[in-house]
């Protein structure tokens, strides 16, 4: 594989990468909708492009097809500025889609097109590059990378390669379908080996037992990470560091067009606050208003906001 050479990331992401095909019209059940359009997708691919759309330098790891919505995806992180060295083909599988129906505010289901296997879970212990995954200054990884083999394995061997130097996110990113065993080992296993936990209220339970979000974390940080990050939906976001600072910021008011990349553009925003090395109550309500603006738009990866675009709303 090829090596970092001199190269230092501000953010590695790895794991997840497709196509989303979503209505171009809102309330219109996917059995009606006639038109879609096509985007860049997945949760770590989306957290490097909202990142990389801050000014930070990133890169993927993934997987994808080798066909042409691969090349579709490939040519696209390269659009928006993501290093795709480590974006590789996997002849036997095709490049995952994923379609959703749009009912805002709130009811957005998803439909995973990843069988008989995604491509992004291939990814082996041996393909990476530690070096770079060491010195990179922030590594995000994802709940779905642990969901199967052998991408568990090389999620792991990427958290150890890491030694919890710099900042070493877990992103909860909880997906039921796309498990067929128990989380809770190799969640166990990536939070001892992370520094930062995130995820919404239903992902931390699942994560840690806890339902509550003050309890969710407390039991985040007693299983390994310094800082745990709780996201409330319209209660807005908790995060509390193993230091004993709290913080906590309110949702912002916005007319919600598709929430679904909201999330991805908080974790590129707080990434960006984490490295500015802003204090925690500014970096939140910073990647606040990051998924607020991504909310309020139809698309995920193209919608990513600016610095200019999150100043305007924080003003």
């Amino acid at each position: 594989m090829t090596t970092a050479e001199d190269v230092v990331f501000d953010l590695i992401t790895m794991g997840r990468i497709g196509v989303d095909l979503y209505p171009l019209r809102t309330g219109v059940p996917l059995a009606e909708a006639d038109t879609f359009g096509k985007f860049l997708g997945g949760s770590p691919a989306n957290v490097a492009v909202a990142a990389a759309r801050l000014g930070r330098r990133t890169a993927l790891i993934s997987r994808t097809g080798a066909d042409p919505f691969g090349e579709y995806l490939r040519a696209e992180l390269r659009r928006f500025g993501v290093d795709d060295r480590w974006v590789a083909e996997v002849a036997a599988y095709p490049t995952p889609l994923t379609f959703c129906e749009m009912f805002p505010p709130d009811r957005f289901p998803l439909y995973f097109y990843r069988l008989p296997k995604a491509p992004d879970l291939e990814i082996g212990p041996d393909e990476l590059d530690p070096a770079a995954l060491r010195a990179a200054r922030v590594f995000w990884m994802t709940g779905t990378g642990l969901s199967a083999q052998p991408s568990r394995a090389a999620t792991l061997a990427a958290l150890e390669a890491r030694g919890k130097a710099g900042i070493t996110v877990f992103d909860l990113d909880w997906r039921p379908m796309l498990w067929e065993e128990d989380p809770a080992k190799p969640y166990a296993q990536a939070l001892g080996l992370a520094t930062v936990a995130v995820g919404n209220t239903q992902e931390c339970e699942v994560a840690t037992g806890e339902s509550d979000p003050h309890a969710a974390a407390r039991a985040l940080l007693a299983a390994g990470v310094e800082l745990a990050v709780v996201k409330r939906g319209p209660e807005g976001v908790l995060a509390v560091h193993r230091d004993g600072t709290v913080a906590e910021a309110a949702p912002l008011e916005v007319e919600v067009v598709n929430g679904l990349g909201a999330g991805d553009a908080f974790g590129g925003a707080l990434c960006h606050g984490l490295l500015a090395g802003w204090d925690l109550p500014r970096v939140l309500r910073y990647a606040n208003a990051a998924g607020a603006i991504v909310a309020s738009r139809l698309a995920c990866s193209s919608a990513m906001p600016f610095p200019a675009e999150i100043e305007e709303v924080l003003a």
